[in-house]
């Protein structure tokens, strides 16, 4: 039992670590010049081809084709919206950013709980709300972890971000009933490769051609490492280990992902950036000790 938590606890920093990369690989890409949008849609095609993989593989990637087109096109919204706000934001509003902004997705889980499957939000976890609410204008308000642009449209997507991880959660746990969490995930992936492609068409935006080879690795990290292999060990730890335990570990990721950016792009909040920052991770931390206590 003591070997099987150990086991669990250790895939799931395994998970947190390979999540905190996402923010320094995409900044290494968004450095030699690497649109956005032609990011995002690289590292979706690589975790779609890793999630393909594994599917035939197990034998699992036959599903009818009215739930494939389900899975694909809440796809275009919860992995091609979310990876192109994640990419915009990291470009706009810096790496730092984009992680405070996304960790603020426990919380629009508590509101789409409240509002519509009518759960009742309990006065502390009221009071956490307000907390995170405050965290969050503090950050908005700070100019960013790059301060010398405007990255008002930045906060914005970041913002989105939060909302699109979030939907994840009542998604998934509605299609786990009927498939593996593989096969939901490499059709969602899909679907959200199929409208980058198409978006980076309307745009007319291509791959340049003299691509260094250290921008091709950090985006097939991005997705077979840090989108594929990550979920696999994510999901590997919740037969080990209880919800509680992945969810806290996995805190590890923000703070990680923060270092990165700071010790190898030098980005830096304002201390009112920092004490907003602190605000939401404290926040989520609280909010998961609650609702595990009380269910």
């Amino acid at each position: 039992m003591v070997r099987s938590q150990t086991i669990g606890l250790f895939s799931i920093l395994i998970t947190a670590l390979l999540w905190s990369f996402l923010g320094l690989l995409s900044k290494v890409c968004l450095s030699h010049g690497l649109d956005p949008f032609v990011i995002a849609t690289c590292r979706a095609i690589f975790g779609c081809i890793g999630f393909l993989g594994h599917c035939i593989v197990t034998k699992t990637v036959r599903i009818p084709v009215q739930d494939a087109l389900v899975l694909m096109l809440y796809g275009v919204f919860g992995i091609g919206v979310y990876y192109a706000c994640i990419q915009y934001t990291t470009l706009t509003a810096g790496a730092s950013m984009d992680v405070v902004l996304e960790y603020t997705a426990p919380f629009w889980v508590a509101l789409c709980s409240c509002l519509l499957f009518h759960e009742r939000i309990r006065p502390g976890e009221i009071v956490i709300l307000l907390v995170a609410t405050a965290g969050t204008v503090c950050v908005c308000l700070s100019g960013g972890s790059l301060p010398d642009k405007a990255p008002v449209l930045g906060i914005v997507t970041g913002l989105i971000a939060g909302i699109c991880y979030a939907s994840h959660f009542p998604f998934t746990r509605i299609w786990q009933k009927k498939y593996h969490s593989g096969t939901i995930f490499c059709y969602m992936l899909l679907g959200g490769s199929v409208a980058l492609l198409v978006l980076n068409g309307i745009r007319g935006q291509g791959l340049p051609s003299d691509l260094p080879v250290a921008v091709w690795l950090c985006a097939l990290c991005m997705g077979l490492v840090c989108t594929y292999v990550a979920y696999v060990f994510f999901g590997f730890s919740l037969q080990k280990i209880s919800l509680l335990q992945a969810v806290i570990t996995s805190e590890l990721e923000p703070v990680l992902s923060i270092v990165w950016v700071c010790v190898f792009f030098d980005e830096r909040f304002s201390p009112i950036g920092w004490l907003g920052s602190a605000l939401i991770l404290s926040s989520v931390f609280c909010y998961t000790l609650l609702k595990a206590k009380h269910g």
